[in-house]
């Protein structure tokens, strides 16, 4: 098992990004509680299920071969509804919240594909439709430990890592200005943080941490172009009326205190 393994991933604008793997122990706690909502959801499901049957089992009581056939398809359905609130489980949440469920929001980690980008629908059905294999014997948690990347099955077929989506922690090599002390609050009004994945904030804080090294022509373009994606991010229709420096900086404000 590798401790703290990491990977890395290059932007577009030439920015390394270094995350950390979530281990065996985060995602067994993650996939713990996910089990938990989960067993609720089913326990709810299944006793409206046998009332429904119940009610149609009185109906056909006095005709006994419709009753077995009927008997029969409701065995089928109720496997296929089960199977398929557990798979739905899974995609829904970890594409409606960008590679998180309850779960692993509540561990910090988070589902990325291989390169670093969002996960999509076909990569969580994959994933979801392969845990099954994952928990046979408990072949997933034999992978996750023993291979370089951390992946089980459904990893490695739908090609996605699950990292730590820790939240970073501000650096002491660059300051932020007070203009942007006083914009942050603002913008945590007018802005949709939630829009604003790990790896984009990382992007920022990367910016920040090196624009004292770069030239002052690249830089001036490097921080215009960011704030233009950032603004398009977290839906921000007006930008402030400010250098695009403090802007960078109030975002990393804001979303450092913004709730996860």
């Amino acid at each position: 098992m590798h401790f703290f393994n990491r990977v890395k991933f290059r932007t577009p604008e030439s920015v390394e990004l270094e995350f950390t793997l979530a281990g065996i122990g985060s995602r067994a706690w993650a996939l713990l509680i996910d089990y938990l909502v989960l067993a609720i959801v089913l326990l709810v499901c299944i006793f409206s299920w046998i009332s429904i049957s119940g009610q149609l089992a009185d109906v056909l009581e006095n005709q006994n071969t419709i009753a077995s056939q009927v008997g029969l398809w409701l065995i089928a359905i109720t496997f296929l509804l089960l199977f398929g609130i557990y798979v739905g489980y899974f995609v829904f949440f970890e594409t409606l919240w960008q590679g998180q469920t309850p779960g692993k929001r509540f561990a910090k980690i988070r589902v990325v594909r291989d390169d670093g980008r969002p996960v999509g629908l076909a990569q969580t059905t994959l994933r979801a439709l392969l845990r099954p294999l994952d928990e046979f014997l408990f072949l997933g948690a034999f992978l996750i430990m023993f291979s370089h990347r951390e992946k089980r099955v459904g990893d490695w077929a739908a090609g996605t890592i699950v990292i730590e989506a820790e939240r970073a922690i501000a650096s002491a090599t660059f300051t932020i200005s007070e203009q942007a002390k006083s914009l942050y609050t603002e913008l945590s009004g007018i802005a949709d943080l939630s829009q604003l994945l790990p790896d984009d904030f990382a992007i920022i804080r990367e910016y920040l941490q090196r624009r004292g090294a770069m030239a002052s022509k690249s830089r001036v373009a490097l921080a215009s172009k960011l704030t233009q994606q950032v603004a398009a991010i977290v839906n921000l229709d007006q930008l402030p009326e400010v250098a695009p420096d403090v802007f960078l900086e109030a975002i990393y404000l804001a979303y450092q205190h913004k709730e996860f």
